[in-house]
């Protein structure tokens, strides 16, 4: 903006002065001074202006990985839409708890099309994350780490895949979505419903609260078939539990989980798929590495895990975590574990048969356990802690109605390394947040 000012000076000139005695004789000049001021106004630019996703989603969509997106409240994928997210793409949600919480939902019948690679991986986290265009990885002085949780929702993904609901209902709304919205409903009949394609996808600083003591998991999959793909997934700095499996028959694998508040995998409703290739990384926040229940209804299903490290968060032989067991399984869980290692677990932690149910699933061979390493944690002088346990107390049944935990030297051992063949080759791992921090 520029202002003109008129100035007018008042100069004398001249005096003529005469020698007789007549009155001096006077000119006045008038002078004309023109001064331009400039002046600046400011303009806030908003970086998301065209790169907010806000509501619902109803028509096929391809976000630009050139830019970085908003993700604005309770963001649902409807029915019969695809959502496509370009390899680098970073989404930094805006902050929230309840009702306003930042949250992307795939809804039965959408696609996710979420395809990063590693070393373009896509990145989900919160608007205080000081990521940049192209980078991976928070810059040195980053103002958000492991520790840091909660500022946002999560990533759910639901599909019309078979799972076990009391009352035997085929549908449920899945948690941490109101039952206002159907969006969030999940469950059918089509074990090889397509929910799309999931890769390289690093999901950080989520688990916002919506309701008292309920929040959002890292990456929620409700009802999710075997048509759908899902492997190379991180979930860090999460408060509740990093993965989720509600029922379903998807198979996943190369899961992370680092620093969750809750469990590190979870398995409800009759999961029936495989997971192959996990690592669990507890810290003082966390519960257990593996929370895992059986069916809810009639329905049944069998999970298998294989081929996992889980890691304690211990320090001098003293357990950190707020729980941090290695293993629990509920309800009547059915399924199969093997190729496990267990590491850096301090006395007291076990692999637990919570209740009757269980006890019996293991004795009619509907819930077994192969091929189980457990490394113990070392003091700071390098020594194994003087008070782990053996294998029986390990592996508790606390029922104590089956031959579990004398069975235990029949399918677990106490190593001091990783056997080949036995946990996850932790280089698949490579491309994470964790493998960089």
């Amino acid at each position: 903006m520029s202002k003109i000012k008129i100035i007018t000076l008042i100069a004398t000139l001249g005096v003529l002065i005469s020698c007789s005695e007549e009155e001096p004789i006077i000119e006045y000049v008038t002078i004309t001074e023109t001064v331009v001021e400039t002046q600046t106004e400011t303009v806030e630019v908003d970086p998301y202006a065209d790169s907010t996703l806000e509501g619902n989603i109803s028509s096929d969509t391809t976000l630009d990985a050139s830019k970085i997106w908003l993700l604005k409240g309770r963001v649902s994928v409807e029915d019969g839409v695809t959502l496509t997210i370009p390899a680098g793409t970073i989404i930094k949600a805006a902050s929230g708890t309840g009702a306003d919480a930042s949250t992307l939902i795939i809804a039965r019948g959408a696609k996710l099309i979420a395809d990063g690679t590693a070393d373009a991986p896509i990145v989900m986290t919160s608007i205080s994350d000081n990521i940049e265009v192209g980078g991976t990885y928070p810059s040195s002085g980053a103002a958000l780490n492991v520790d840091t949780r909660g500022l946002w929702g999560g990533l759910l993904i639901l599909g019309k895949a078979p799972s076990s609901f009391s009352g035997d209902v085929t549908e449920l709304q899945i948690e941490g979505i109101p039952t206002s919205d159907t969006n969030g409903l999940y469950g059918g009949t089509d074990a090889a419903d397509d929910s799309g394609s999931i890769q390289y996808l690093s999901i950080r600083h989520g688990g916002a609260e919506i309701g008292e003591g309920n929040e959002i998991n890292g990456l929620t999959i409700g009802g999710v078939g075997s048509g759908t793909t899902i492997n190379h997934i991180e979930v860090l700095g999460n408060v509740d539990d990093g993965i989720e499996f509600f029922g379903g028959t998807v198979n996943a694998s190369n899961l992370l989980v680092w620093g969750q508040g809750d469990d590190a995998i979870d398995i409800d409703q009759a999961y029936a798929g495989t997971i192959d290739g996990a690592m669990v990384i507890l810290t003082s926040a966390s519960d257990h590495g593996f929370e895992i229940d059986g069916p809810e209804g009639a329905a049944t299903g069998r999970f298998t895990i294989k081929n996992a490290t889980v890691i304690g968060a211990s320090d001098d032989c003293d357990a950190e975590g707020v729980d941090g067991e290695m293993a629990d399984f509920r309800k009547g869980a059915t399924g199969d574990v093997m190729n496990v290692l267990f590491k850096n677990f301090a006395g007291g932690k076990d692999v637990e048969l919570d209740a009757s149910a269980d006890a019996a699933t293991y004795t009619v061979g509907t819930l077994t356990f192969e091929n189980i390493d457990i490394m113990h944690p070392l003091d700071d002088d390098g020594v194994v802690c003087s008070d782990v346990e053996t294998l029986d107390k390990i592996f508790d049944d606390k029922s104590d109605e089956s031959t579990f935990e004398s069975d235990a030297s029949t399918f677990a051992e106490i190593v001091t390394a990783q056997q080949e063949g036995n946990g996850v080759d932790a280089s698949i791992f490579s491309w994470t947040f964790y493998a960089n921090n």
